[in-house]
């Protein structure tokens, strides 16, 4: 009888998904045009714009004590509803910031204008992480309107710098540790393993940010009276860069690999059963073939051993024609991915050291030490991922993947490791939601199936042994 009620109860929170549908996709519309992004200082008061109307709607779908807290650059937007004092509360965590939106001009419809299409909803932040976001409170709305309660107490967590390292979050979290404390943290912020394939995150990378410059000569040369004489900073910082890696992909940095276990057979067998299909992904990036480190797998690279990137590069004359000069500088920006149990503070004093070790007399090396994140790992068979495979696997209607990602949330560790709570992971972004691109998108029918399996999760949780 009590499985028969769940499933009775659960339809009719369905078909007010299905009811509303045009009211609640006309709201997200509403969340994704403000152009909410948080690196670029002309949109500071779109962000904060952004964050008053996260408050405001939270507001009116029924959570108290909603709050906008100033931080040094961006709104942390908090909220609660404690419907039963002194049982189990979960965190939900979740960013309203978006990346910036260049280059526009291969953006199919204007990134801030919300465009349906081919089944999917087409605009900056509808999967990273508006979208996702913004099916959490569809499903506590739900649960609000049709039943009047929620079975779980729920905290909102809701930031506006996500996308530039959450800087304004540690001091947060450590300045209101009270407010903040719950028994399960709930983020979706990540991207399915494969089309369709509802997936929980079980582990995410940690992340390391440096920007390195490279000085010659006072001021730019004439390359034909100073060519061969002078150093070139240019190509300075182009050999250094390639002393980062051998061939395709082993890193050369002293001590970097310090940490990192090598992947047992088990942890190979399991990666290699996820859907991850390498010829299809080449078509899909219009590669012909892959690269990186030897000895390992295009998915396991991906996903579970560390990195190198060079993010941008530049120096010199960048107009239209010729101008023969050697150039006074060069630039490059780097981050590096980490995996258990790399230490961040030690990878970026690394390559640091081997920047500063390896340039020239004839030049001058300069580094810059930017953000570092720690990698994650969870239980990837507690309560709470167990409460989470069901209602993903009743409400997709097919197998769930737990897999380890790429990607870096810093704030997953810092929750962790400051509430002592398992962290519970879940993806509605597809792989080609184009996150950080141009065209970003995610399927129309999350609007249904994301709450949907939302809602079971919740009653699945308010059942489970925490």
């Amino acid at each position: 009888m009590r499985e028969s009620g769940r499933r009775f109860e659960t339809g009719a929170l369905e078909a007010y998904l299905r009811e509303h549908e045009a009211r609640h996709l006309a709201e997200l519309f509403e969340f994704l045009s403000i152009p909410s992004v948080s690196t670029l200082p002309e949109h500071r008061a779109d962000v904060r714009r952004a964050a008053e109307w996260l408050a405001g709607y939270l507001e009116r779908i029924g959570f108290d004590n909603v709050s906008v807290f100033p931080t040094e650059l961006h709104p942390i937007v908090y909220a609660e509803r404690i419907e039963h004092p002194g049982a189990p509360t979960a965190l939900i965590y979740g960013h309203y910031d978006v990346q910036p939106v260049d280059p526009v001009h291969r953006w199919t419809t204007p990134p801030f204008e919300p465009a349906v299409r081919d089944g999917k909803i087409w605009a900056r932040g509808a999967s990273d992480d508006k979208g996702q976001v913004f099916a959490h409170l569809l499903a506590l709305r739900a649960l609000i309107e049709v039943e009047g309660r929620l079975p779980f107490n729920v905290k909102l967590l809701i930031e506006g710098e996500e996308e530039v390292t959450s800087v304004s979050l540690p001091k947060f979290l450590e300045e209101n540790k009270d407010l903040i404390r719950a028994d399960l943290v709930v983020i979706s912020d990540t991207t399915m393993v494969a089309e369709g394939v509802p997936t929980i995150c079980c582990g995410l990378r940690g992340l390391v940010d440096l920007e390195v410059s490279v000085y010659g000569a006072k001021r730019d040369l004439h390359s034909g009276l100073y060519g061969g004489m002078v150093a070139n900073p240019i190509h300075v910082l182009v050999q250094l860069l390639a002393s980062l890696r051998q061939g395709q992909g082993r890193i050369l940095v002293p001590g970097f690999y310090d940490g990192v276990a090598e992947l047992s057979e088990r942890e190979r067998r399991e990666i290699a059963a996820l859907p991850f299909d390498e010829s299809a992904v080449a078509r899909e990036l219009g590669v012909a073939a892959f690269d990186g480190e030897p000895g390992y797998t295009p998915h396991e690279r991906a996903t579970v051993r560390p990195t190198v990137e060079v993010n941008g590069i530049w120096g010199g004359f960048q107009g239209e024609g010729s101008k023969t000069v050697i150039p006074s500088e060069a630039h490059a920006k780097i981050t590096c991915r980490l995996v258990p149990d790399q230490d961040p503070v030690r990878v970026q004093e690394a390559v640091a050291a081997h920047f500063i070790k390896n340039c020239p007399p004839s030049a001058t090396v300069k580094v810059r030490k930017g953000a570092v994140a720690r990698p994650w790992r969870c239980d990837p068979d507690s309560p709470a991922i167990r409460a989470a495979v069901r209602a993903l696997e009743e409400a997709y209607g097919r197998p769930v993947a737990k897999a380890r990602l790429g990607g870096s949330i810093p704030v997953v560790e810092t929750l962790d490791r400051m509430l002592a709570v398992p962290c519970v992971l879940i993806a509605f972004a597809q792989p080609g939601c184009n996150a950080h691109a141009p065209d970003e998108n995610i399927p129309l029918s999350t609007l249904q199936t994301a709450p949907a399996a939302l809602v079971r999760f919740w009653r699945n949780l308010a059942e489970a042994d925490l």
